[in-house]
């Protein structure tokens, strides 16, 4: 699975992002086989290689999302197939694995993990990017996430749950305990925590209000950190489509936020510089489409459910229309674009067929 093209080669992020859309919604499972073991192959201090060297193929760790992403990867894989045999022979041991050592700490390739006292995930450093926001520039980070990053503590949330669920069903019920203390512990912190009553939605790190997409990482997940039928989570959705959400995407960061860019253009040190500052990003998409099925799941009024359903609908219909015209008359035809610019006309740029934007898309209208 190519992260994209032409730039991008074999990606564990990028791969686990695009895993249901491309292999799962496909029924492509003994492919989806091959890439979770190839993922767990080179697991090293807990982490799933982000990628591998063009030099000389040795594993790339500058990853704290890639090893939590593949616990929610793995759970989607037996909801479409059932086969915990495969998941006990083959990936149950490196799971266990991944918690111990975030629990633990990794400082390898500067990573900076480790469970704080308040039970919450801290990772990296003011010049370390291993969040998907991953830009640098002349060796400096365009968009430091260090500390406590919303999208790594709802993954965490998840991961200890999922971990749970696996111990009843094929390991130990008495380790499936730890798990959910884990598990009810973060969650307690992140809502005390992560909650900004002032713009009411949520910090993207801990200490830093910037209004970016990472936050829909806490309701999009198969086990949610934020109560979906809160009244948090009806303003977090809210924040999100008045100031993110267009018909090609989400931006990476609110129109009127410091160093906020709409136009990707320029030079590799502009473009570099405006990767993750506005600029709308397809695969996002997920996030959001996720975000309202989980809202319209554990919704309790019938009319409130009814309305949730209604707009899942709508945006279901619009991403197809939107997308069917892309595939056919814009960028590359039969693909999608890494990226668009955030303003009229919307121009499709950066790789120009990107493996999670087909994926999200796809899913979004076929799964």
């Amino acid at each position: 699975m190519l992260a994209g093209y032409p730039w991008f080669l074999d990606w564990g992020r990028d791969s686990l992002i695009s895993f249901e859309g491309l292999l799962l919604v496909t029924k492509r499972f003994d492919i989806a086989k091959e890439v979770l073991q190839t993922l767990v192959r080179d697991i090293k201090f807990g982490l799933v290689p982000n990628g591998y060297s063009g030099f000389d193929n040795r594993p790339l760790y500058n990853s704290v999302d890639a090893s939590l992403l593949l616990f929610e990867q793995i759970q989607k894989y037996v909801e479409y197939t059932e086969d915990y045999e495969f998941v006990k022979e083959n990936l149950y041991e490196k799971l266990k694995d991944v918690i111990e050592n975030y629990k633990n700490g990794i400082d390898v390739d500067d990573n900076n993990i480790y469970l704080d006292t308040d039970y919450l995930i801290v990772s990296g450093t003011q010049n370390t990017q291993n969040t998907w926001m991953d830009a640098k520039c002349n060796n400096k980070a365009v968009t430091p996430r260090n500390g406590k990053a919303v999208e790594i503590n709802s993954l965490w949330y998840n991961a200890n749950i999922i971990m749970a669920d696996l111990e009843n069903k094929i390991g130990n019920k008495n380790d499936a305990k730890k798990y959910q203390e884990l598990a009810r512990k973060c969650k307690k912190a992140f809502n005390e925590k992560f909650y900004n009553k002032k713009r009411k939605c949520l910090y993207d790190v801990i200490g830093d209000a910037k209004i970016r997409p990472n936050q829909l990482f806490s309701m999009s997940l198969t086990y949610q950190v934020i109560d979906t039928n809160s009244e948090e989570a009806k303003n977090i959705l809210n924040v999100v489509e008045k100031k993110l959400l267009n018909n090609y995407g989400l931006k990476t960061l609110a129109k009127g936020e410091k160093n906020y860019v709409d136009i990707y253009e320029g030079d590799g040190f502009r473009r570099d510089a405006s990767y993750h500052q506005g600029i709308t990003w397809p695969w996002l998409l997920g996030l959001y489409y996720n975000s309202l099925r989980n809202m319209k799941a554990f919704e309790k009024d019938k009319e409130k459910k009814k309305a949730v359903a209604t707009k899942i609908d709508e945006f279901k219909k619009r991403t197809e229309k939107t997308f069917r015209k892309e595939m056919n008359e814009s960028g590359c035809i039969g693909s999608i674009s890494e990226l668009y610019d955030s303003k009229t006309p919307y121009l499709p740029k950066g790789a120009f067929a990107q493996g999670w934007s087909v994926a999200e898309v796809f899913r979004i209208i076929f799964g």
